[in-house]
């Protein structure tokens, strides 16, 4: 599970810098060998951790939590997923204004250039203030893109790929780990 390790409860912060690992900015197994970019947990909210799991009957308790819990909504995907269709419309409109309309399509060119429509919203509003006409195509686009993506979206086949991914990357990463016997019985010493 991205952005969570599960350890034993009665694991602390001391236990953490004692076991090898480094400094307690890097939680997740192999970070001790990488490059630390920034903390992934507090301190502060390991030691909280720590304090209350060990009153508890001992387990597993979560000591990092970038990802968010299950119960917490999905807001961030749908910000994610109305960003990227954003995106395929301005590339859409780019290829129409290409082959219909070359000079907008040089100014269009020029105004992603400056703004990127990576955050839809903020690149819809600034366009609109711009060119209202090219604002509203982008958007019905934009619909009309999801509309169609709805319509092929297999959530099935989706759950079957992430599942058939994970099982695969886990199987390479057991491959990776473990150690191969070699096979010495056949040798025989000369001399």
């Amino acid at each position: 599970m991205a952005g969570v390790q599960v350890t034993p409860a009665a694991v602390g912060v001391a236990g953490l810098r004692g076991s090898g690992m480094g400094s307690t900015t890097g939680l997740f197994a192999g970070d001790w060998r990488r490059k630390a970019r920034r903390p992934a947990c507090s301190v502060w909210a390991l030691r909280q951790q720590s304090r209350s799991s060990s009153r508890s009957k001992g387990g597993l308790g979560i000591v990092c939590n970038l990802a968010g819990q299950y119960e917490d909504s999905f807001d961030d995907v749908q910000r994610q997923l109305m960003n990227y269709f954003t995106y395929k419309a301005v590339r859409t409109v780019l290829t129409q204004l290409y082959e219909l309309n070359p000079p907008s399509y040089r100014w269009f060119y020029n105004f992603v250039a400056v703004n990127k429509p990576t955050d839809g919203k903020h690149f819809l509003r600034a366009l609109s203030k711009e060119r209202q006409e090219l604002a509203e195509r982008v958007m019905i686009t934009r619909l009309h893109l999801y509309g169609k993506w709805i319509k092929k979206c297999d959530h099935a086949n989706t759950y079957e790929k992430i599942s058939d991914e994970n099982l695969t990357l886990m199987r390479e990463r057991l491959m990776e780990t473990v150690i191969w016997p070699t096979d010495d019985t056949n040798t025989e010493k000369i001399g």
